[in-house]
């Protein structure tokens, strides 16, 4: 389903929280599909079920899958303006906390330029 990052420093249920979120923003998951199980996503990645459960209650907790018992867990419907305009806030404020801290726009144009082309490697791979 996607691959995770074990020396990042970004915390492994969160990189299982974003990139399920990001699965749903691209289209690659829509409402009512059924993510893999705890079990099955655990395997896959080679992390612990634990940390993948903790990936699935946070996205729950903020609507973005629902669980039904004994069948699993599923993509919620989601209002794709609220999701943006969260996602766009938590940018704006990263950026803002980057100029606080002396980074210039050029330097943020850079590193967003080298994500996207990260982003787009892992798509195609």
């Amino acid at each position: 389903m996607f691959t995770i990052d074990l020396t990042s420093r970004i915390p492994i249920y969160e990189q299982i929280y974003q990139k399920i979120v990001m699965l749903i923003l691209n289209g690659t998951l829509a409402e009512n599909d059924q993510l893999p199980s705890v079990r099955l996503l655990a395997k896959s990645a080679g992390v612990n079920p634990n940390t993948v459960s903790k990936a699935y209650q946070e996205l729950e907790r903020n609507g973005v899958i629902y669980s039904v018992p004994g069948r699993g867990s599923f993509v919620s419907a989601q209002n794709f303006d609220e999701f943006r305009k969260k996602i766009m806030l938590d940018f704006d404020s990263t950026v803002n906390e980057a100029f606080e801290r002396g980074l210039s726009p050029d330097d943020l144009k850079a590193r967003i330029d080298s994500l996207f082309i990260a982003y787009r490697k892992d798509d195609l791979a």
